[in-house]
This record gives structure tokens, C-alpha cells and sequence, in this order.
């Protein structure tokens, strides 16, 4: 990269911000803004608290400074991607991909120093250096990533210098700064010569510390440095002191600290190995500061994008911590919309903060805000102005969704006490000269923010000069707020087209404000009723009243029914949204009923399918046990010890198999059910044949089936059998299959065994389900720690009898059953 002149002297200073350039580090800011609004209205509004409270959800203090000095600004294309660099955080968020910005150190000293040929930088600047690599790598690899989704986050990415560099610091310097042995590998060997100089000295010393008698030297005696030689000490006062270099004493100057003579030779070798040490480190650091210098210019932008993404990030975090919406922008003239506000400062220290909705209509343009002492309504108007302030200065208010906002080119705030005894103005007069200024420059595309206009002066005059200025900001067609407690205000919506009033409800029960906005509703000031209530003598109270003009209490008794009609149309609006969610939730629950409803019905139709395919399988079920019945006849004519037991197992096999063919024909499966005993053969519903060898104490049969032990209900046998030939005695060590007739498939149930007891189960279970011909097994093994279901598809993939196997679907089980299916 080339190192122009221009890219040096862009890199050196701070980074811009809302067209301002931010000062360098260490660098003063301006004491005054020239911009969208001036320092006094900014302070009025409290605008540099609120910055604070965003900064400090920075990372590092360069995005906090960068946060602290924002300003709102005017430019509708800047302040709209501020703004969508919030929003494409917010979608990140969602998306579980939350963006972090590392902190970065002060870099400019760093990088004008790199602009000075010849020059070279310490450790702990080549640190910094490297901490900027490392973070911009990381911020700039996740820019990348979500490019293509973040178009405005896109525009922070800047090139990334090679990784060598980045890797070669890595091995070269400390996180204090200090060069490593695997920097050079000349350095590595001078500080190993250094080292062995080093011991070499002290076992020098020591010898020569130890051949001394204790008269010469003073106790606990050990070798140490002084002037940067190495020393021994001695008693000034003993006469058989070894010869050298006296190089400091003690603070009683009892004892001497000699370099013996001995010993100078050593002390020499070692100073020049150190000074060899030091060449090599200053050698080593000229040849990093080189290794970075042609990449000067990329570090400070990677390094400005590491401060930008962390100003980002801090606004993106403060927003979601105050759930504020992202509004909406419009061009200048267009009303101004404030839904479910809420001022800064008040929510970071009252999370349940009373929220306002402040919409004016298209033709509005002055709200005049009126009711008592404490009832929120500067609160109110510096909500106003800091919600605007913080739009227009990429900050996203405490705002809810549906928000929109006009870009003011300039916001006046003429908010609290302006005297000054320094510059003779009275609060009056300090008031009045700041709606100079107003007056002078405020039009259509300006916010005025004005508090108890008209207030420190005569009334009457107030009124006055408060309706002529009003009228003309509305004429003019700026968006104005003001707050007045002059009850001839509250005339001025009838009169002036544009001009709207508004109040903050204030409950004349306990006489204590909710802080809720009304608007349309001019509000009363409660001042007799608060003195009143406050103890003042009664009789002065009513005299007051007396004294109060006829218009004004008329006025008082016309707001006080329109507040009683307001406050029985919320409750009105109450009944009515209750109600309306009792029908909501009525409405969810007759879904939900049919949504079961069709369930059910599914549910059915899908059993009768089951039951015709159940109906179908019959004669395969009937071919299956007569070739079970004629392998065990077999099986039994090889073991008979002559042939005429043979013919007969087989011709009482066929025998069985003839009557109950004849009984399958007669007698339909599942037609009707019958009591069995211990001991009985009989037929199951689902067209097996067994014998019963036990009731259960839980009223089920044990009925045993060639090899297989099936657990079935009572009310599954549909016929008794005659005797047929006796079961082998090995038939009593199957293991115990359960067949489950309405959905015509067997399972064994392997959970709470241990592993070799679920081995010699799952073997069992195998063979006696290949023998009755079954295609399926269904496997319960549980999820448990998963040895059991490892074993179970150990033994399977071993088994040739085994075409597939596979977990059952999630509403069958999951991964706690396996379905094992059987080759035909």
C-alpha cells in the first residue's frame, strides 16, 4: 500500500462523526457545537447525560469518546445509516449472531511516529499495534460473514494487512511490551550470553562473599547491585576487607558495598554482553518498526473501523436495553409522531416509567402543554427534545414502534431558570432574549421547545407576549412545544388553526400527578385546591376563589367534566378491551377444540386403515404359524428316538393345523372373546396361536407361542384350542415379547436392564421373532446414557437376518426405540 501524503495526515487525526471531525486522543473538543442545536439547548435538555449513559455500554473509551461526541446533525442520508447500522444489529440479535466490537488502545502517537523515517518504536507501542491487528482481524472476519445481510454494517469494512505481520509481532512482543527470545534469534543468543556472564559473576562474588570472616562481613550478607555493577557488602571498619571498587554505602555508612578486584574482570564481561543485548534488542526493534511502516496507513483505518464498529455496537446495545423501536424518517415540515415515550435519564433510574404517545396531525404544529406545579410537564418537553436530539444523532430514543420523525435542521430549547446576575438578566429578561433568538431564526424546519413561556413578569403582559409568539412560530410553520401555566393560553387552540392544547393528567382525588399525556384536553392548575390541601386558612382560600374571574372558573368547571368524561371513557375503553380479550381467548379456544376435533377424526381414519391392513395380513399370519407349527413338528421328529414318534408329532401337527383352519373358517378373529385358565390353548385376535402358562397379577395372560412369551389382555383370546404337543423345555427361557394386536406389531422392553441382561434378552427376542416369521421388531431401549441402544445395534448389524434397522420417528419413540426389520 502506498504511503500518500493525504492517507498519512487522514490516519493522524480523529476519526469524523456526524460531518465533525473528533479530535485525536488527548486532544481538547471544541467548547462550542455549530450545528443543529447549540450548546445551551443541548444542555437544557440534558443531552450530554444521555450520551453518557450510552458510552458507557461501549467496550473500550475511544467508541465511548467517539459516543460522547455525537451531535445531531441534518443530513437525512447520515443520520439514516447511523440508524441502520442500529437496525441491522437488532436483526443479528435476533438471528442468535450477536456482534462484539474489542476494545482498541490510543493508536495516532503510534502512527505518527511510523510517518518518521528511520524511526522505531518501543514494545509497548508495537503491542498496541498488534492488539489493532488482532481486533480489526476479528471485527473484519465477522463483517464478511454477515455482508450480504448488513449492507450499512458493510461500509465499516476496510483491507486487512498481511498476516504475517501480525504473526510475526505475535512471536516477537509480550502483552508488556517485552521483546520475546523467539523474536531473533541474535537476540536470543546475546541474552543467553548475558545470562551465563550473569551466573558466572555471582559465583565469583559468593566465593569470594563466603572465603570472609563474619568480623568483615555484617550478617545475612548477599551479593547485589549497585550502580548497576554487582557488589558485595563489608564492614567499613574491618581491617581484612577484600581490595576493589567501593560503588555505594549504607544509610549509617557501616557498610561499604565493594566490587572486589577480583571480580572486576567478570563485571566488565558481563557489561558488554549487556550492552551486546541492547544492540540487539534496538536492531530487532528497528527491524519490526520497518516491518510495519508500509502498512501505516491500513492499521489507522483498520484501527478507525475497530472505534466506528465499537460506537456502533454501544448504540445498538443501549437501544436494546431500553427496547426502543428504530423510527421512522421524513422529511422536514412533516408531523412529528412520538408513541410509547419515555424519557432517558428518568427510565435508566425508573424501569416502570410512565410511557406518552404524542402524535400531531398533519395540520398541527404548536402543542400548548398546561396544568400544575409537578406534574411532568418539563419532564414532557425535554422528552421531546432529547427523543429528537438522539434520532438525529444516530441514537435510537426510548421510543416505540411507529415512531417518526422529521429531520429538524435546527431544535431551540429555551428550558429552565436563564438569570444571570454576571450579565444583569432577570429571569424574564433571560427568557426574553433567548425568544429573540428563537423568533429571529426558527421556521418550518425547525423544533422550538418552550418552558412556562410568558412566566416572570405581569400576567397579563406575559399572556400577551406568549399568544403573539405562538401564533407567529405556528404561522411559520414550526413544530413547537411549550409549557404555560397562564390560563389565557388555553384559549389559544380556539382561535389559531395549528395550535392544539394538551395536559398531563393529574388526579384532583389525592392531588398527585400520573404522568399520563392527554391531548386535545388544556389542563388545570389545582393551585387553590393544592393550598387547600397544603393546610392554608380556609377563609382564605374561599377568598381567593371569590377573586378569581368568572371566565377563568368557568373555564375550571368545563375542564373539570371534560376530565370526569375522560376518565369514564378510559374506563369504558377498559371494559371494552377486556372484554375483547375475554372473546379473543373464547375464539382461541374454539380453534383449538376443532383443531382436536380433526385430530380425532384423522386419528380414526387412520385406525381403519390400520384395521384393513391388519384384516389383509390375516392369511400371511395363519401361513406363518403353520410354518412354525410344521418346523417345530420337525424339529421334534429329528430328536424322537424312533420313527413311529416321529410320524405321529408330525400327523398331530398336521392335525392341529386342520382344526384350527376349519376354526378360522367358522369363526372369524376378534368376532367375540373367551375366558382362558393356565394351561388352555388358545387363539389370539390376532390369529396366533399359544398356550397360557400364567395370569399376571395385573390381570393380563402370559400365553406362550412357539418360542415367543406374549403378554396380551384377556379379552385378546377369541377361542380354546384342544391340547396340542408339549412346548420344549427350552421355550421357558425366551424372552418376553409383547404384542400389542392393534397396531400389529411386537416389541421387547429393554429399559432397567443391565447390559449383559439386555444382551441375552435381545438375542432371545431376535430368534423368536425370525421364528414366527414377523417382519418387525420394535426395540424400547431408552435414551439413558446410551449403552443399551449401542449394544442393540451392535448385535443387529451383526445379524444376517437383518435387512435395515433405524430409530424410530419422534412421535414413536425417537432415539429412545429402535425398528428392526427382518429379511422376508
Amino acid at each position: 500500500m502506498s504511503r500518500t501524503e493525504t492517507g498519512w495526515e487522514r490516519a493522524a487525526t480523529g476519526p469524523e462523526i456526524n460531518g465533525v471531525q473528533v479530535p485525536a486522543e488527548g486532544a481538547s473538543t471544541p467548547s462550542t457545537f455549530r450545528g443543529v442545536a447549540s450548546d445551551e439547548s443541548l444542555e437544557s435538555i440534558e443531552f450530554l447525560r444521555v450520551l453518557d449513559l450510552v458510552a458507557g455500554m461501549a467496550s473500550g473509551p475511544l467508541g465511548a469518546e467517539m459516543v460522547r461526541a455525537r451531535r445531531p446533525m441534518a443530513d437525512a442520508g447520515a443520520i439514516h445509516h447511523d440508524l441502520s447500522l442500529i437496525a441491522e444489529l437488532f436483526d443479528l440479535r435476533q438471528q442468535g449472531e450477536d456482534f462484539d466490537a474489542p476494545p482498541v488502545p490510543p493508536l495516532n502517537a503510534v502512527v505518527g511516529r511510523l510517518r518518521i523515517e528511520g524511526s522505531s518504536l518501543d514494545g509497548s507501542e508495537l503491542v498496541r499495534i498488534h492488539r489493532t491487528l488482532a481486533a480489526g482481524r476479528q471485527i473484519a472476519g465477522h463483517l464478511r460473514r454477515v455482508a450480504d445481510r448488513t449492507p450499512h454494517l458493510a461500509t465499516l469494512l476496510v483491507p486487512v494487512p498481511d498476516r504475517a505481520v501480525e504473526s510475526r509481532l505475535e512471536r516477537s512482543v509480550d502483552p508488556e511490551g517485552e521483546l520475546l527470545d523467539t523474536a531473533d534469534p541474535g537476540l536470543a543468543g546475546a541474552r543467553r550470553a548475558v545470562q551465563t556472564h550473569r551466573e558466572r559473576l555471582i559465583r565469583k562474588l559468593e566465593g569470594i562473599l563466603h572465603s570472609l570472616d563474619g568480623q568483615t562481613v555484617p550478617g545475612g550478607a548477599a551479593v547485589t547491585v549497585r550502580g548497576g555493577r554487582y557488589v558485595i557488602p563489608v564492614r567499613r571498619d574491618s581491617r581484612s576487607r577484600p581490595h576493589g571498587i567501593v560503588h555505594d554505602e549504607s544509610g549509617s555508612a557501616g557498610t561499604l558495598f565493594i566490587e572486589p578486584t577480583d571480580a572486576i574482570e567478570a563485571g566488565n564481561a558481563l557489561r558488554e554482553a549487556m550492552q551486546a543485548e541492547g544492540r540487539e534488542t534496538h536492531r530487532v526493534l528497528a527491524e519490526l518498526t520497518d516491518l510495519v511502516r508500509p502498512h501505516g496507513v491500513a492499521i489507522a483505518g483498520l484501527h478507525r473501523m475497530c472505534v466506528l464498529a465499537d460506537d456502533a455496537v454501544a448504540r445498538a446495545r443501549y437501544a436494546n436495553a431500553i427496547r426502543g423501536a428504530v423510527p421512522t424518517l421524513v422529511g422536514p415540515g412533516h408531523p412529528l409522531m412520538i408513541r410509547n415515550g419515555r424519557h432517558p435519564g428518568l427510565l435508566a433510574r425508573v424501569p416502570d416509567t410512565v410511557p406518552f404517545d404524542l402524535v400531531f396531525a398533519d395540520q398541527e404544529r404548536t402543542l400548548v402543554v398546561s396544568g400544575p406545579n409537578a406534574g411532568g410537564k418539563t419532564v414532557l418537553l425535554k422528552t421531546v427534545g432529547l427523543a429528537a436530539a438522539m434520532v438525529q444523532s444516530g441514537i435510537v430514543p426510548p421510543v416505540g414502534a411507529g415512531s417518526q420523525f422529521p429531520v429538524f435542521t435546527r431544535i431551540f430549547a429555551d428550558i429552565g431558570d436563564h438569570q444571570s446576575i454576571a450579565a444583569d438578566l432577570s429571569t424574564f429578561s433571560a427568557h426574553a432574549a433567548t425568544l429573540q433568538g428563537v423568533l429571529h431564526e426558527a421556521d418550518a424546519a425547525s423544533l422550538v421547545l418552550l418552558d412556562e413561556l410568558g412566566s416572570g413578569t405581569d400576567p397579563a403582559e406575559g399572556a400577551a407576549l406568549a399568544w403573539a409568539a405562538l401564533e407567529s412560530l405556528t404561522r411559520r410553520g414550526a413544530q413547537t412545544v411549550a409549557t404555560t401555566h397562564l390560563g389565557a393560553l388555553k384559549l389559544l387552540a380556539a382561535e389559531e388553526s395549528g395550535v392544539v392544547n394538551g395536559s398531563l393528567e393529574f388526579d384532583a382525588a389525592t392531588l398527585s400527578p400520573s404522568y399520563r399525556f392527554i391531548k386535545g384536553v388544556p389542563g388545570r392548575s389545582y393551585g387553590l385546591a393544592i393550598a387547600r390541601r397544603l393546610g392554608v386558612d380556609e377563609a382564605v382560600v374561599a377568598r381567593a376563589e371569590e377573586r378569581v374571574p368568572r371566565q377563568e372558573m368557568a373555564l375550571d368547571a368545563l375542564l373539570h367534566e371534560a376530565e370526569a368524561r375522560n376518565r369514564r371513557l378510559l374506563e369504558w375503553e377498559k371494559q371494552v378491551a377486556a372484554q375483547a380479550e375475554a372473546v379473543s381467548l373464547s375464539e382461541q379456544n374454539l380453534e383449538a377444540r376443532a383443531g382436536l376435533a380433526a385430530d380425532r377424526e384423522a386419528e380414526l381414519r387412520r385406525r381403519e386403515k390400520d384395521a384393513e391392513r391388519r384384516a389383509r395380513s390375516v392369511a400371511q399370519d395363519y401361513l406363518l404359524q403353520a410354518r412354525s407349527k410344521v418346523e417345530e413338528a420337525i424339529q421334534v421328529a429329528s430328536e424322537a428316538d424312533a420313527a413311529r414318534d416321529a410320524r405321529r408329532a408330525v400327523e398331530e401337527a398336521l392335525r392341529d393345523l386342520r382344526v384350527e383352519a376349519d376354526a378360522d373358517a367358522a369363526q372369524p378373529p376378534g368376532a367375540h372373546t373367551v375366558a382362558a385358565a393356565v394351561g388352555d390353548r388358545v387363539r389370539l385376535r390376532s390369529g396366533g396361536l399359544g398356550q397360557v402358562v400364567e395370569e399376571r397379577g395385573d390381570g393380563k395372560l402370559l400365553v406362550v407361542a412357539g418360542s415367543l412369551r406374549l403378554v396380551v389382555a384377556p379379552d385378546q383370546v377369541v377361542e380354546l384350542l384342544p391340547p396340542a404337543v408339549p412346548a420344549r423345555s427350552g421355550a421357558a427361557d425366551s424372552a418376553v415379547v409383547t404384542t400389542r394386536s392393534d397396531q400389529a406389531e411386537q416389541e421387547i422392553d429393554l429399559r432397567g436392564m443391565r447390559v449383559d441382561e439386555a444382551e441375552s434378552a435381545m438375542l432371545a427376542a431376535v430368534d423368536a421373532a425370525v421364528l414366527a416369521a414377523y417382519p418387525l421388531l420394535k426395540v424400547i431401549h431408552g435414551k439413558g446414557t446410551g449403552a443399551v441402544r449401542e449394544l442393540v445395534h451392535e448385535l443387529i448389524r451383526a445379524d444376517r437376518r437383518v435387512t435395515r434397522f433405524a430409530l424410530a420417528p419422534y412421535h414413536q419413540g425417537g432415539s429412545g426405540v429402535t425398528i428392526v426389520e427382518f429379511r422376508g
